[in-house]
């Protein structure tokens, strides 16, 4: 009867308990919001600019990715809510940055431990997404008249009004940024058990 000796099971991948992921989720949120806050006004068409996209395309690589996606999505809305209060925004805008931005971690996400090469082209590809999440609602809310953006209008008209989103495309500068940040922080986010 022959036996065969079995080698050391592989080890669990570390996993951060779930009061750091409580912890990290509600501090980056907070990051996140006070990021949003801040805005950096620019010239026309790019109106503004905030210090946002720094914080969460550094978190999608750094945390998990759920811990990354609920950071963004719950900063996101608060800091525009805030925004909404203090400059007259709709509310609107508010759920139209959850939507741009926390699918965002996602494909960066997903790219985290491709190579840096990838990273940064998924980085790219999800300033893109947000550009576009922007970019084909507004379209339809000029086009239709929707949440006071106005009368309804001409499709091109209403393309024309909404090509401002493109400008979003500003925030591939915060790609060196991310990638500082999550230089710095990685060796502290490995001892809380990520990665």
């Amino acid at each position: 009867m022959g036996s065969s000796v079995a080698g050391p099971a592989p080890a669990a991948e570390p996993k951060p308990r779930a009061s750091v992921i409580l912890a990290v989720t509600a501090v980056f949120s907070a990051l996140i919001a006070v990021g949003t806050m801040i805005i950096i006004p620019l010239p026309k068409p790019l109106a503004e600019i905030t210090l946002a996209p720094a914080i969460y395309l550094s978190l999608a690589v750094l945390s998990d990715r759920w811990t990354a996606f609920s950071a963004t999505a719950i900063g996101s809305f608060i800091g525009e809510s805030v925004n909404g209060v203090f400059y007259g925004y709709p509310l609107i805008y508010s759920f139209g940055m959850v939507w741009a931005r926390a699918p965002e971690v996602l494909i960066v996400a997903w790219a985290r431990n491709r190579g840096q090469r990838t990273l940064v082209l998924a980085m790219a590809g999800a300033t893109v997404f947000e550009t576009l999440a922007f970019f084909f609602p507004d379209w339809a809310f000029y086009l239709y008249g929707l949440f006071q953006y106005g009368s309804p209008t001409s499709v091109t008209s209403a393309f024309l009004a909404a090509s401002t989103d493109f400008a979003t495309m500003v925030d591939l500068v915060f790609i060196p940024v991310a990638l500082l940040i999550i230089t710095r922080a990685r060796p502290a986010f490995r001892r809380l058990g990520f990665e």
